[in-house]
C-alpha cells in the first residue's frame, strides 16, 4: 500500500513531518509550492510522547508472533470486507493531482485534489474527458477491463477469460511495464484480493452504464449519470453494510444522525476536508488485523487443490508487488507474466456471504469460506516479513529486518508524526480510558509477557494509538469502539459529506439496485456487477 512507503506527512498548521538525519522525528516548514503539492493531513488530538525504539520493536514482535492469531480464528466478518476496506482506503487517500505536475492547476484544484472524499476517484480518475485519464476508458463512459491468460489444467483454465483481470498497459520495454495495471491507482494492484475487488467495481460501473443507456439518457450525460448512481450506491453500502461490521452501531448512529462532535464540525461551504493523522496512521489501520495468512481462494487454490492461497501468493499474483507468476525474482523487470492466469480468478462466493441476499446457490461449505480475522492486537505472522514491493523497495538494498514487519512500520509511523497516545485521545474524545489490566492483558490478542516491568510501565503511560484502538476492539469482540470507533465514524462521515455525489446532501435518495429501496450491500453490488450468475462470480466452477 502507498501508506507503507510514505515517509512524510504534511499536517496543516504544522509542516512536513518526517525523519531527521539520525532517524528521529523532524518537522520541516514547507514553501508554498511544496505545501500545495502535499496531501493534506490534520491533527485531531495533541502531540504525543516518543516511544522507545526497543519497546516498539518488542511490541511489533509480540503482535506478529507466530501463532499469535491462529488462522482458524472465526469471527463473523467475511474476508472480502478486509480488501473492500483497503479499496476504500485508497479511495480516501488518492492524490488526484499527482498526475498533473506538469499542468497548469489552480490552487483550489490542488487543495481539493489532496482532500479525502468517498467519491471513487481511485476508480474513475478525472474522468473520460480528461486528456490523460481517458486511457482508463474503452469509450466515453465505460471503463476498460482486461483478460486473463490461459494456463494448462482443464477446459475452465486453459482459455483466456476477457473481463476477469484488470486492464493492463500492454506495451513497454519490460514485462513489468507491460503488466502495469491501467487504473488510476496502482495500489489497487498490490495484492490479488484488492485487484479483484477493483475489477468488481469496474464491472459494476459498466453494468450501470448499460442501464443508464437503456433509459435513453443523452450520450453526453451517460457517464456522469452512471457515476452518480454508482457513487451513491457505494456510499450507502459503506454506511449500512461495511461500517456496521467494523464499528459499534451506537457510535455510527450518533455520528450519522446527530453529526460529528470532534472532527471539522462546522466546515464552511466549499471548505476542503483534511485527513486526521490519527485516522490514517492508527485507527483505520484496523484492516491489518483482519488479514488472514491463508485463503481458500478457488477450486484450484484451496486445501485439497494445488495449494491454498497464502498471503504471499496473493502479493505475487499482482502487478505492483508481484509479477503475476508463481516463480521468478520479483526484482526482475523481465520476469513473470503480463496478465493474471485464469486459474487465479477470485471465487467471490468464498469471500462474501450470498446467503444474506437469499442466494443459497451461491453459498459454499464452511471449509471453503474465508472469514476475516478478528480486529485485535494480533496480526498473522506473514505480516512480519512483507515483500519489499509492497512499500516501493524493489531493486534496492534489503532494508533492516524490523522494517519488513508491518506492525513495526505502523508503530514507527506513529512515532514519526508524534501521534497522541491512546490515553490522550480518550481524554480528547471524552471516552472512558482502558484500564492498565486491559491494556496489558487484553482478551486473546498480543501477549506481552516479553516486556520488562519498565517497558510495561512506559506502555501504560503512553500507549501507541494504533495498539490502543486495536486493544479496544479486541475487548469489544472485534468491533471498533471508544477512541477508534469514534475516529473512524467521524472521518467516514466527513469524507461522504465532501463528495460531490453525497448521500448526506441528498437525504431522500434510496438505492435502486438492491432487493428493495432500503437495502444495498456488497453482495448486492457483486450480484449486479456479475449479472447474478454463478458462472461469472466463480468462472472455474466448484
Amino acid at each position: 500500500m502507498k501508506r507503507h512507503v510514505r515517509d512524510n506527512f504534511y499536517v496543516v498548521g504544522e509542516g512536513i513531518l518526517t525523519y531527521g538525519e539520525k532517524g528521529e522525528p523532524a518537522c520541516h516548514a514547507p514553501n508554498t509550492i511544496a505545501e500545495l503539492r502535499k496531501f493534506r493531513f490534520s491533527r485531531l488530538g495533541p502531540k504525543g510522547a516518543l516511544t522507545d525504539d526497543g519497546l516498539r520493536q518488542k511490541l511489533a514482535v509480540a503482535m506478529t508472533r507466530s501463532g499469535a492469531q491462529a488462522d482458524s480464528a472465526a469471527p463473523t466478518i467475511p474476508a472480502g470486507f478486509t480488501y473492500l476496506g483497503q479499496f476504500v482506503d485508497h479511495d480516501l487517500t488518492l492524490d488526484k493531482t499527482a498526475r498533473s505536475l506538469g499542468e497548469q492547476v489552480t490552487v483550489a484544484e490542488l487543495v481539493q485534489g489532496r482532500s479525502p472524499a468517498l467519491d471513487l476517484d481511485s476508480l474513475y480518475g478525472r474522468g473520460p474527458k480528461h486528456r490523460e485519464d481517458s486511457i482508463f476508458y474503452s469509450d466515453g463512459a465505460r471503463l476498460k477491463v482486461g483478460a486473463t491468460i490461459a494456463v494448462p489444467g482443464d477446459e475452465r483454465t486453459n482459455q483466456p477469460r476477457p473481463g476477469f483481470d484488470l486492464p493492463r498497459v500492454g506495451q513497454g520495454s519490460t514485462l513489468a511495464e507491460q503488466r502495469a495495471a491501467l487504473i488510476p491507482d496502482q495500489r489497487n494492484d498490490e495484492n490479488l484480493a484488492v485487484a479483484q475487488t477493483h475489477l468488481a467495481f469496474i464491472r459494476f460501473h459498466n453494468r450501470v452504464v448499460d442501464q443508464v443507456e437503456k433509459e435513453r439518457t443523452p450520450p453526453r450525460a451517460v457517464f456522469e449519470t452512471a457515476r452518480r448512481r454508482v457513487t451513491k450506491h457505494y456510499q450507502w453500502m459503506l454506511r449500512h453494510d461495511f461500517l456496521p461490521r467494523i464499528v459499534d452501531e451506537d457510535i455510527l448512529d450518533d455520528v450519522f444522525r446527530c453529526g460529528r462532535r470532534f472532527f471539522e464540525r462546522h466546515p464552511q461551504p466549499g471548505h476542503a476536508p483534511t485527513m486526521p493523522i490519527e485516522f490514517s496512521v492508527a485507527a483505520y489501520r484496523l484492516g491489518h488485523s483482519m488479514i488472514r495468512g491463508v485463503y481458500q481462494w478457488n477450486r484450484i487454490f484451496q486445501n485439497g487443490g494445488i495449494t491454498p492461497a497464502t498471503l504471499l501468493l496473493l502479493f505475487r499474483f499482482s502487478g505492483t508487488a508481484g509479477n503475476l507468476a508463481p516463480g521468478g525474482s520479483l526484482d526482475d523487470p523481465n520476469g513473470g507474466s503480463t496478465a493474471l492466469p485464469t486459474n487465479w480468478i477470485a471465487d467471490f462466493r468464498r469471500l462474501f456471504d450470498f446467503s444474506e441476499a437469499g442466494r443459497p446457490d451461491l453459498v459454499v461449505s464452511p471449509e471453503k469460506f474465508n472469514l476475516a480475522k478478528r480486529i485485535d492486537t494480533a496480526l498473522v505472522d506473514p505480516l512480519a516479513t512483507l515483500p519489499v514491493g509492497t512499500f516501493g523497495g524493489r531493486g534496492g538494498a534489503a532494508p533492516p529486518a524490523e522494517q519488513l514487519n508491518l506492525a513495526f512500520r505502523n508503530l514507527a509511523r506513529g512515532n514519526m508524526v508524534r501521534l497522541a497516545s491512546g490515553q490522550q485521545m480518550a481524554a480528547q474524545l471524552d471516552v472512558k480510558p482502558l484500564s492498565n489490566a486491559q491494556i496489558i492483558d487484553g482478551a486473546g490478542g498480543a501477549e506481552l509477557s516479553s516486556l520488562t516491568e519498565t517497558e510495561k510501565a512506559s506502555l501504560l503511560e503512553n500507549t501507541p494509538l494504533w495498539f490502543y484502538v486495536l486493544r479496544e476492539a479486541e475487548l469489544n469482540g472485534g468491533r471498533m469502539t471508544g477512541v477508534g470507533g469514534r475516529i473512524v465514524a467521524e472521518v467516514f462521515h466527513r469524507a461522504m459529506q465532501a463528495s460531490s455525489n453525497s448521500i448526506l446532501w441528498d437525504p431522500t435518495w434510496r438505492p435502486s439496485l438492491g432487493p428493495d429501496r432500503k437495502t444495498f450491500r456488497m453482495v448486492d453490488l457483486l450480484l449486479f456487477a456479475f449479472e447474478g450468475k454463478a458462472e461469472l462470480l466463480n468462472p472455474r466452477g466448484d
